[in-house]
């Protein structure tokens, strides 16, 4: 859970602004709304959508800066209350509804903050996933690259070695390299290949779709404008008001599982049901499945090229690499 990651990060104070009020839509605006954002989806030909932890909160996952956020509620000298943990959180109606419209073709990348997994386990390709955080489940070899998802979360923080070792790659097919978790603390700097990703895309975008997120946090908070600047459409689906919300040529005050459940019935796009989740293939071309504590016969492996044969992109105008405590002000 939200809870549990954030107590494995150390010790930082400048959180951002949490605890603002939420704002509800009324239903006939709320319909409104989203039928101008079909029509705008419809007309995309570059989608992005950036996604933060307010489309996971259904799946019994607290969100940070919401009125019962996490870090809200440490303001408070409290604590969140939840018994759902990691491994057993399931994704979303959203985060299938996403899964449907990158199978559509109507969404062609998805920027995340988020760290639970959970557009992983709903299907959505890795190729199609900026993952700027990290992900709990997901361990990288720090020789060759190669990504591992287990079944269990990581049980560090901060790009530290697991004490679990890479058993592909190298010349002969075992690398033997270090595997360290890809859940950035404070000061880390964002995962390259995810950042570049990231920014590739939303310079194309002709739209952005942001769900569930405040914005605060830069660079994730400041691509979604990166559309504006060259004439593409902004719009931001949050119960809580961002700073950017007067630069959006739309704003949504609902819940995200509402909203996206509306806007898939008008686009007549199916979402994935939750059964169908498994047999979604070419999950993740350059990730292992594995289970947590083991390490499978290297036989059981497909060979892959090396991840940085696989992304290749162009360079950006990143001229340094952000950490996860960068904040818009």
């Amino acid at each position: 859970m939200s809870v549990d990651y954030a107590a494995r990060l150390s010790k930082y104070d400048n959180k951002g602004t949490c605890g603002l009020p939420e704002e509800f839509d009324s239903v006939e605006k709320l319909e409104e709304k989203v039928a101008i954002l079909c029509q705008l989806l419809s007309a995309s030909k570059h989608a992005v959508v950036h996604t933060g932890a307010g489309i996971s909160t259904s799946a019994g996952i607290p969100d940070f800066r919401g009125p019962r956020g996490v870090w809200t509620l440490e303001q408070r000298g409290c604590k969140v209350e939840t018994n759902v943990c990691f491994e057993d959180a399931q994704p979303t109606l959203t985060h299938r509804a996403l899964v449907g419209l990158v199978q559509a073709g109507s969404v062609r990348h998805v920027v995340s903050q988020n760290v639970d997994g959970l557009h992983l386990k709903s299907g959505l390709p890795r190729e199609c996933l900026s993952e700027l955080h990290g992900n709990m489940f997901m361990e990288k070899c720090d020789k060759c690259g190669k990504e591992y998802v287990g079944e269990r979360v990581a049980t560090t923080v901060g790009l530290k070695p697991t004490g679990r070792r890479c058993v592909g790659g190298g010349a002969r097919g075992r690398c033997r390299g270090k595997l360290r978790d890809t859940v950035l603390d404070w000061e880390d700097e964002l995962p390259l290949k995810d950042l570049e990703k990231a920014e590739q895309h939303s310079r194309k975008a002709d739209l952005s779709l942001c769900l569930g997120t405040t914005l605060q946090i830069v660079p994730a908070g400041t691509f979604p404008l990166l559309a504006k600047k060259r004439g593409g459409k902004l719009v931001i689906c949050n119960l809580q008001p961002t700073k950017y919300d007067k630069q959006a040529d739309l704003v949504i005050h609902g819940y995200v599982d509402d909203i996206m459940e509306r806007m898939m019935k008008r686009l007549a796009i199916p979402i994935p049901n939750s059964s169908s989740i498994d047999s979604i293939p070419n999950h993740a071309s350059s990730i292992h499945s594995i289970p947590i504590g083991s390490i499978p016969n290297p036989s059981c492996i497909d060979s892959i090229p090396n991840p940085s044969s696989i992304h290749s992109i162009p360079n950006t105008s990143i001229d340094s690499i952000p950490s996860l405590s960068s904040f818009s002000h």
